[in-house]
């Protein structure tokens, strides 16, 4: 692996004045102009547009080259930084030279992500009232599941979705939203399941959740193959939802795993998108068998370069949900190798693509329990856990709102605030007074990556398995032990590149 891979760690979560700090916001207020700019350029010549793109893009680089010559250390997650932020720009640019984005669209993409989120960060009364009462930002994210039923049963499914018609009821699915917003500021969804368009109650559904929130944005995990031309149309009428589409990578891949014929379907399905103005991206799980395939230039070039797909999110197959096994997971090597692949992908394709434990290193580690301005997840029974990959949950949210609590009351819960605390002492932000002796952003998560770790918070909360699977490996010995040698093994890979790589020189070990 070519250890000179590229992003930021050197911010300190206590201190926002930083040079990196510094330079980040100057960074993001450029590229949030040019994306401003962007919105009212759509119908202007090409060449045009392609000239103040080039301008931002110097700027962008300038900015950096100012941050790298003040840098006392490595500038490896600098780099990354740059890279991405040039990823966006240039996605944003291809989106709008080749029609990709309604006027709908634009207003929620601009309106809601750019001003809002980007810009402001969202309500900053609401959030400021947070951070006076319990010492901390409120999460800036919420998965919902609201149903199990899905019309595909793929291997492996973290969910082991099917035919079961669990779900949230809608008056409950309308209060997580509203309470999400009123309470943390919140104005991004993230809605998974499940298939989220097979979600029905009393008539609504989740086209129905985004028209009723106008001012926030959804991103919804789909299989892709219910998207027929009325839900491609009323999505690009709405303009503040994009479908992330799961492949596998390339026909036999995918249809292997999801089902025969199900990749004609997806691919059709995003023509429908396009023909709508819908901005969609790729949702791509790897695995041992596709770990080398997922990334190759014929995967990504036909679903970016080809489909139109405007940004992608790599997940490793996690060993949770319907037939479990340790067998599918890639590798240590595999996941390194697919990290450096991922930066190559971005510096040279200007392509916007997130893996969601190798770009730790962008997130300042994990973003699990709602820690770190990150999410929570709430299930189609109501079950809240951490991450939709860790389903251990401590409560439920039917019983929450009974009580008479709300959202904060779940934020608070002990098991959250434990795996928060872990978060911040992994990682506190280099720098700081006696950092972790192995805060390696290589390995943020706790259940993946410090499964021992884990399983020590575990026993002191015992929050409820969210199902049969997650009760059967907590009693699997086996299970426990292949996740631990799995950690071992991937730090002894990625300890020495981090160390050479990636901390200042001075940082205490």
């Amino acid at each position: 692996m070519n250890p000179q891979a590229p992003s930021v760690g050197q911010t300190k979560h206590a201190a926002p004045t930083t040079m990196q700090q510094a330079f980040t916001n100057a960074a993001i207020n450029t590229l949030v102009s040019a994306l401003q700019w962007g919105a009212s350029t759509v119908g202007q010549a090409t060449p045009l547009r392609r000239a103040i793109v080039r301008l931002y893009d110097r700027r962008i680089r300038a900015q950096y080259a100012r941050a790298f010559a003040s840098s006392p250390g490595p500038t490896a997650m600098l780099q990354h930084r740059l890279d991405m932020a040039l990823a966006i720009l240039h996605t944003m640019d291809r989106a709008m030279d080749q029609g990709l984005l309604g006027s709908a669209t634009m207003r929620g993409v601009f309106n809601i992500v750019v001003r809002e989120i980007l810009l402001t960060g969202g309500d900053a009364a609401t959030k400021q009232a947070f951070e006076a009462r319990f010492g901390a930002i409120p999460p800036a994210l919420l998965a919902i599941s609201p149903g199990k039923a899905c019309n595909l049963r793929c291997k492996g499914c973290y969910a082991d979705s099917g035919p079961a018609h669990e779900k949230l009821a809608w008056p409950v699915f309308e209060r997580i939203v509203r309470e999400a917003r009123q309470l943390w500021g919140l104005r991004f969804f993230i809605l998974t399941g499940g298939e989220p368009l097979a979600y029905r109650d009393q008539g609504k559904t989740v086209l129905d959740m985004a028209e009723q929130n106008r001012d926030c944005f959804f991103m919804m995990y789909t299989n892709g193959t219910l998207i027929d031309d009325e839900v491609a149309r009323r999505m690009g009428t709405v303009g503040n939802l994009t479908p992330a589409i799961s492949v596998e990578g390339m026909r036999e891949a995918t249809d292997a795993r999801r089902g025969a014929g199900v990749f004609d379907r997806v691919v059709a399905a995003m023509g429908r998108l396009r023909q709508a103005h819908v901005p969609f991206g790729i949702s791509v799980t790897a695995s041992r068998d596709n770990a080398d395939q997922v990334l190759s230039d014929e995967v990504i070039d036909y679903f970016y370069g080809e489909l139109g797909a405007m940004y992608g999110w790599l997940f490793h197959y996690m060993p949770i949900g319907r037939a479990i096994t340790l067998e599918m997971m890639p590798t240590p090597k595999q996941r390194l190798a697919m990290m450096e692949r991922m930066w190559e992908i971005i510096a040279q394709k200007h392509y916007f693509l997130a893996d969601f434990w190798n770009s730790g290193i962008l997130a300042d580690g994990c973003i699990s329990a709602g820690g770190r301005g990150g999410y929570l997840h709430i299930d189609w029974n109501g079950s809240v856990s951490p991450c939709v990959f860790v389903p251990y949950s401590p409560v439920n949210i039917h019983d929450v709102f009974a009580q008479g609590k709300d959202l904060n009351d779940v934020w608070a819960e002990p098991f959250f605030a434990d795996l928060r605390a872990w978060q911040q002492a992994y990682n506190p932000g280099l720098g700081a007074p006696q950092p972790h002796p192995n805060g390696n952003l290589f390995m943020p998560c706790p259940f993946r990556d410090h499964h021992a770790d884990f399983m020590a918070i575990y026993r002191r909360h015992e929050p409820q398995p969210t199902d049969e699977n997650a009760e059967a490996a907590l009693a699997d010995p086996a299970y426990h032990q292949g996740m631990e040698e799995f950690d071992r093994e991937l730090a002894a890979l990625s300890d020495p590149l981090w160390q050479a790589h990636y901390l200042p020189p001075d940082a205490e070990r």
